[in-house]
């Protein structure tokens, strides 16, 4: 019992001294860590002092950068005011000096001018005293003297200009003849054109034999397809390796003979590729259209016309006048304008301008109504051209009054080109106008697409549109368009009026 109360309080001793010395311990761990973030702290004072210290050293550089660059501008600038003060100063100086000699001109300029006035006034004065001295001799007002002076000369003046004016009408009529003669034969030696034989026909030449065939196609397909697309009338016949396209229309048939060549090259005959292949060799014949008005242009001497004019221009390379080609007139009769031109003193470049444009309207005049003096004459104004220009058109067949000389030599000049020998036949004129009426009846017909006037004549073949047309409608169509010619046509034998009414529908496979 006693060793039990002795172990208890020498159990407690033992538990607060291994309590004491863990305390103790635990303390100098704590200091040292305390310790050792305080050296941490430390360094990194020291590192944040020394960028601080660097930081500020570099601000201050770039200061006295800045300041020096500032310096540097303002010092600059201040030379610069300083060099433009001294040119102002000296430019000051200048004009003071320039001020000066102009007053002292002027004074020399008032001084003169006050002694001339002086001078003209005393010549007046002497002036009058000698009238009055030549009054008081001849005892006559100087109104009296000068009306009988004037008289004297007046009398004798007409009859030397009696005399004269006799003596001059003589002499400028028999040279005028003379001389007028003597130009036109000049002018059309010079220009001696060719004659230009225009037919209505074209024929393309085939490789073989055997492509006739392919041309024709299953059941006439291909054949017909092309005739209605080109608007043309294809004859295959027994001519060896050829075959003939026939139109009136020449810009029509210059397409289709290409068209036909290139199908016939290509070797595919179909109407997806007929339709493709006529669409650009259209825009081929336009461009050549084109080109045709730039070289008459050139040709003619007649550069700078309005883009419409020049591609109107060309058109007439494919328009005839009694079988004379239209381009070719008109740039013929432009060179026998100018030289008449310039044989007389005219106007030489509106005389080539004018007569170059005189038949322009002939490229429009079955698609506006009037004649084609006054059309061409009207394309002519709207596109800026020279007054006298648009007057010498506009009156080369006598519908308005001619303003200018140069009008006057336009008529003559387009009467020479087309009365020489060989320039024209009236047979082909009057057959395009007998097929252009075919195709102008069909056309004024409600519901017409197209027209096409095909085997000379004897056929006129109508498109109409199937939104507006019918079946039923379409007879009635063919009926009222072969009265009308009956009525209105004078033509051997019978026309045939053939209108068709197609419907196509589209669509595509996505």
């Amino acid at each position: 019992m006693n060793e039990i109360w002795i172990a208890i309080p020498v159990a407690l001793i033992a538990l607060l001294v291994g309590a004491g010395i863990g305390y103790y311990i635990k303390q100098s761990l704590v200091e040292k860590e305390l310790q050792k973030d305080k050296t941490k702290a430390n360094q990194l004072l020291e590192e944040s002092q020394k960028r601080s210290n660097e930081l500020e050293l570099k601000a201050k550089n770039q200061a006295l950068e800045i300041r020096q660059a500032a310096e540097a501008e303002i010092a600059r600038r201040r030379s610069e005011i300083s060099r433009e003060e001294d040119r102002l100063q000296k430019r000051r100086e200048e004009l003071d000096l320039r001020t000066d000699r102009l007053e002292k001109r002027e004074q020399a300029i008032n001084k003169r001018q006050s002694a001339l006035d002086r001078r003209v006034n005393e010549v007046d004065r002497l002036h009058a005293q000698q009238m009055e001295e030549l009054q008081r001799i001849s005892q006559m007002s100087l109104e009296e003297a000068r009306g009988i002076l004037l008289a004297e000369v007046e009398k004798d003046a007409r009859n030397d200009m009696a005399r004269i004016i006799r003596q001059v009408e003589a002499e400028a009529r028999e040279e005028g003849e003379r001389r007028a003669r003597s130009i036109i034969t000049a002018a059309i030696q010079r220009v001696a054109s060719d004659h230009v034989a225009e037919v209505t026909t074209s024929v393309v030449p085939l490789p073989a034999d055997e492509m006739k065939g392919r041309i024709i196609g299953r059941n006439g397909r291909n054949i017909h397809a092309f005739e209605q697309a080109a608007g043309v009338d294809v004859i295959v016949d027994d001519t060896p390796e050829a075959v003939t396209i026939s139109c009136f229309d020449p810009v029509r048939r210059e397409v289709a003979r290409r068209a036909l060549a290139k199908l016939v090259m290509d070797g595919r005959i179909h109407p997806a590729h007929i339709e493709k292949i006529l669409k650009n060799e259209q825009k081929e014949v336009d461009r050549d259209i084109v080109e045709a008005g730039e070289q008459a242009a050139f040709d003619a001497g007649a550069p700078g016309l309005h883009p419409e004019i020049t591609r109107t221009l060309g058109r007439l390379k494919y328009r005839t006048s009694y079988g004379q080609n239209q381009l070719a007139h008109a740039v013929e009769t432009a060179h026998i304008a100018a030289m008449i031109a310039s044989e007389i003193g005219a106007d030489v470049e509106v005389s080539k301008a004018a007569a170059l444009l005189h038949d322009l309207g002939k490229a429009m005049d079955h698609n506006v109504e009037g004649t084609h003096a006054q059309i061409g004459a009207d394309l002519a104004r709207r596109s800026g051209v020279n007054p006298k220009v648009v007057n010498a058109i506009a009156s080369h067949h006598h519908e308005i009054d001619q303003e200018s000389v140069e009008a006057v030599i336009i008529e003559a000049a387009d009467a020479i080109s087309g009365a020489r020998p060989g320039a024209r036949r009236e047979s082909l004129e009057q057959y395009i106008k007998r097929v252009r009426a075919l195709e102008d009846i069909a056309n004024s017909f409600k519901g017409v697409n197209q027209s096409y006037a095909l085997q000379a004549g004897r056929e006129v073949r109508i498109f109409v549109k199937p939104e507006e047309i019918d079946d039923l409608e379409s007879v009635r169509l063919a009926r009222d368009i072969a009265k009308n010619i009956e009525d209105t046509m004078q033509y051997p034998g019978q026309i045939k009026v053939t209108v068709i009414r197609e419907t196509r529908t589209i669509d595509y496979a996505k």
